[in-house]
């Protein structure tokens, strides 16, 4: 009995095309000759992933193969048919591979079966084979890294561990100071090994800033809340604020301060990556109006009120 195609590339046969040619690069790039010299069941793998790629890449073949199934469809059809008019030498390509006929030393596999013949002959140079090992990049690394407000404003220093094929490797990172959230960082080399002696790929670092209980942050500007009383606010006063370095100022809250009034502290706020400068930090005034009052404190407000006010 014929194998089943699309359990041979590991889909259903409801697979839509992406999916199909996503299946066989991953499989390919696996049993690739050139990656297992010397091993003829990846070879044989290679061939019947290839062949499957070929009937279920094409709609027309595709549509035979489901109406036939794969008994009657490979009785019908020579691997002459099934390769005819068929180049894949793009996707494979893609993967780093040199399909260049006649170039270099190589080996020589043929389908054995219906037809004779090695479909493959013109696209990988004839008796030569495959040629030439080409350097292959390796595969790029992403990793999501969430650091705290402070460090995003004064960089760190971090240290990850990282799942590299069969090993565990750290890396140690610098963080800029001021860097933002949704800022993406390349680490060259810091990706997976490359073949054939190609080079490594790259880590890139997602970055995200967690949030902070008494700070918020927006872009280069810091912000806090900071509660007065009515009569602060009615007369001024001098209060004291946190700042994002750990340090309290103290700054003026002039009379006839209005609910949510911001208050700038210049140069108070996170540092600028490509002019040196800094942002600023800013008090947003809240109001506090008591919920109970003293028989004392609500004769004074009526007073108050009395007056105006």
């Amino acid at each position: 009995m014929a194998e089943d195609y699309y359990k041979i590339l590991g889909v259903e046969k409801s697979a839509p095309e992406e999916d199909i040619k996503k299946a066989y690069r991953k499989l390919a790039m696996k049993y690739h000759p050139d990656r297992n010299p010397g091993n003829k069941q990846a070879e044989d793998k290679f061939k019947k992933l290839s062949e499957a790629y070929a009937v279920l890449s094409d709609v027309e073949k595709r549509k035979q193969y489901d109406s036939f199934g794969s008994d009657a469809f490979q009785q019908r059809y020579s691997q002459e048919d099934i390769f005819k008019n068929f180049d894949f030498s793009d996707i494979i390509k893609e993967f780093g591979f040199d399909l260049g006929g006649g170039k270099g030393r190589g080996r020589t596999f043929t389908f054995g079966g219906r037809g004779g013949g090695d479909p493959f002959a013109d696209l990988f140079g004839g008796a030569q084979g495959y040629g030439r090992q080409v350097p292959e990049r390796g595969q790029d690394y992403e990793y999501n890294l969430s650091i705290t407000l402070e460090e995003s404003v004064f960089g760190t220093e971090k240290k990850l561990s990282l799942q590299k094929e069969d090993r565990v490797e750290e890396i140690n990172i610098k963080i800029p100071p001021g860097i933002s959230s949704g800022k993406k960082l390349r680490l060259a080399g810091k990706g997976s090994p490359g073949h054939n002696r190609g080079q490594s790929g790259d880590l890139f670092l997602n970055v995200s800033i967690l949030p902070h209980p008494i700070f918020a942050r927006d872009g280069a500007d810091i912000y806090v809340e900071k509660s007065v009383h009515y009569s602060q606010a009615a007369l001024g006063a001098t209060i004291d604020v946190p700042t994002i370095d750990g340090t309290t100022k103290r700054i003026k809250i002039p009379a006839g301060t209005q609910n949510h009034t911001k208050i700038r502290m210049k140069g108070y706020g996170v540092p600028i990556l490509k002019d040196g400068g800094k942002g600023d930090q800013f008090v947003k005034i809240s109001v506090n109006v008591p919920k109970k009052l003293t028989d004392r404190q609500a004769q004074l407000i009526k007073k108050l009120a009395e007056e105006g006010l």
